[in-house]
């Protein structure tokens, strides 16, 4: 599924790409010219989401025994850079469009351009999110963060360009291009850190620890007690491990019982995860881990 959608996304981008090309060759503004060039930056991420998600879904090998699920992390990376890099195009543009702003002669047949491939890259946007978030893509959920701010840049470059029609104030245009620019580098720099997090192996949400500790409570079994639960998330996978303690006298098979039925649980919340259990006697207790649930 996330190789189908990311294969979609670079016809749609260039489809898109072409339409606000269009729309600026009409009007001559620099906002939508900027607008354009962020739509080209989209063209580039497509096809670097379409492979990283290629990569990614390969399965573990000899060299790579965990799997391939940080190439998507290393294409969110490439992507926010190029992000970054758009802005400072976008911001050059601007700045030598001050001193004599300009419309050409058909501004509103360009906006009308301009407002149709908005609304191809907002159903898009909201697709790619539905898709990456239910599959744990961290490509694919970049890549809609990225056409989310295209849809909002868009909107802001239409509004501010009525607006300079309505008053005659062409000044607005390339002021309003910078404004998108900053936006823009915003964006990039989001993108940038929320994936070097995920190289850098940070670790997993509280939402997520509160769900494998819950998990694990509830089906310890005769364990006395778990503890030292850390865990990080590569892609749609989590890595997890903990300490889990069980009366001294028990034998290793009734530990070992106990151990499948805790990682059965946790790979049905978390298909395809990892996790590791560390098998401690009594005299290990913290006093500060989960413990067996009571309810039955």
């Amino acid at each position: 599924m996330t190789q189908k959608f990311a294969l979609w996304s670079i016809p749609i981008s260039i489809a898109v790409l072409a339409l606000k090309l269009l729309a600026w060759w009409l009007t001559g503004s620099v906002a939508l010219l900027s607008d354009a060039m962020e739509s080209t930056v989209n063209v580039v991420a497509a096809r670097l989401a379409f492979f990283a998600v290629r990569v990614a879904s390969k399965p573990p090998d000899e060299n790579h025994p965990f799997g391939h699920k940080k190439a998507e992390y290393l294409s969110a990376v490439v992507e926010g850079v190029l992000i970054v890099l758009a802005a400072f195009l976008i911001i050059r543009e601007a700045v030598l469009a001050l001193p004599d702003p300009h419309l050409e002669d058909a501004p509103l047949l360009g906006i009308v351009i301009n407002i149709i491939a908005t609304g191809v890259n907002g159903v898009w946007a909201y697709l790619l999110l539905k898709i990456g978030r239910r599959e744990g893509s961290p490509a694919l959920q970049a890549s809609s963060r990225h056409i989310f701010t295209d849809v909002i840049t868009s909107i802001g470059v239409v509004v501010g360009l009525l607006l300079a029609l309505v008053t005659g104030w062409l000044i607005l245009d390339p002021i309003l291009a910078i404004l998108v620019a900053l936006n823009i580098l915003w964006e990039g720099w989001k993108v940038i850190r929320a994936s070097v997090d995920g190289l850098m192996d940070v670790s997993l949400s509280d939402y997520d620890l509160q769900v494998v500790s819950s998990t694990i409570e509830n089906n310890m079994g005769a364990a006395l007690e778990c503890h030292d639960l850390k865990g990080r998330r590569s892609a749609n996978i989590i890595f997890v491990e903990f300490h889990l303690v069980v009366d001294g006298a028990m034998s290793v098979s009734a530990a070992h019982d106990i151990c499948n039925e805790v990682e059965l649980a946790l790979e049905r919340v978390y298909p395809g995860s990892v996790f590791v259990i560390h098998l401690e006697p009594d005299d290990e207790l913290k006093g500060n881990g989960a413990k067996p649930s009571q309810v039955s």
